[in-house]
This record gives structure tokens, sequence and C-alpha cells, in this order.
């Protein structure tokens, strides 16, 4: 049984991983035994929406319980998202939606990033933040990609 479930959580925290790609990383605390502590940038491609790319920051404990993945990071985040490429669509997207999420503790924190469509501005907006099973955090980020207007944002 317990074998089961550290195979389920194991799973769920590669499988919550696979959508970043690390763009790279920076020591900011030294620990003698197991990593350092670090700043991390991911780089998120928005699945729906091509040609817009998210850049986010975010701390990541080191240490023995960092190591094994028991360490709870901090809530702390920021976010770019950047056009990086011609905007296109495939199909209309909704008004708001949770387009990532990541484990950040062993079960109860993710990192979440929201997209959100002003239509007045034909803007995407990204934020994100940290929540937890029982209490989020009200720190966060938000970014901005505004859409040539040439290019309607398609809206369900």
């Amino acid at each position: 049984m317990k074998n089961r479930l550290a195979l389920t959580l194991a799973s769920c925290l590669i499988a919550a991983t696979a959508q970043a790609e690390t763009v790279g990383e920076v020591d900011t605390v030294f620990k003698f035994i197991g990593p350092d502590h670090k700043i991390v940038v991911d780089a998120y491609d928005d699945p729906k929406v091509q040609g817009v790319a998210c850049y986010v920051s975010r701390a990541k404990t080191g240490g023995v319980k960092g190591a094994l993945g028991l360490a709870e990071d901090k809530s702390e985040a920021s976010i770019a998202c950047r056009q990086v490429g011609p905007i296109s669509f495939a199909k209309p997207i909704p008004q708001q939606e949770e387009v990532f999420n990541e484990r950040i503790s062993l079960v109860f924190k993710k990192l979440r990033i929201v997209r959100m469509v002003d239509v007045k501005r034909n803007t995407l907006v990204y934020l994100t933040y940290a929540d937890r099973v029982i209490e989020g955090s009200p720190q966060n980020s938000v970014t901005a990609v505004a859409v040539d207007r040439a290019t309607a944002i398609p809206v369900k």
C-alpha cells in the first residue's frame, strides 16, 4: 500500500513537471548536504495559443528535504509572457482558463498559471499564483501579451 502511494505521488510529480522546460537556474543558498536553494526559470508554451510563451521564475528549496522531494517551495513567483512567433488560435478559447499547474510541495501546494482574455484591448493576460488545499497565498504576478488587431482573439 505504501509503495503504491509513493509511486502514485512520484508519477504525479513527474507528470506535473513535464509541461515546463527549464531555461536556467541560479543558486541562492549553499547547502552542505543536498542541493543548494535556487531560483529556477521555466518556460511554458501556451497549449492553445500558438506563438506565446510564458517564463516563470520561482524559488526551489534544496537541502535534504529538497533532494527527497519533501520540501515545500515558497509561494512567490514571477511571470513574463511574450510573443515568440506569429500568434494564432486553432479554436476559440475560454474567457478565463487555467493553462498550467505544477506541484511545489509533495501534496498540498500548486503553482498555477491562468490565462484571461481582455476582449476590449485584444490582449491575453496571464496570472501566476500558488494555492494550498486549505489556504492559498495572495502573492501573485501578472503579465499581458497584446495581440495584433488584425487577429481577433476568438473567445468561447
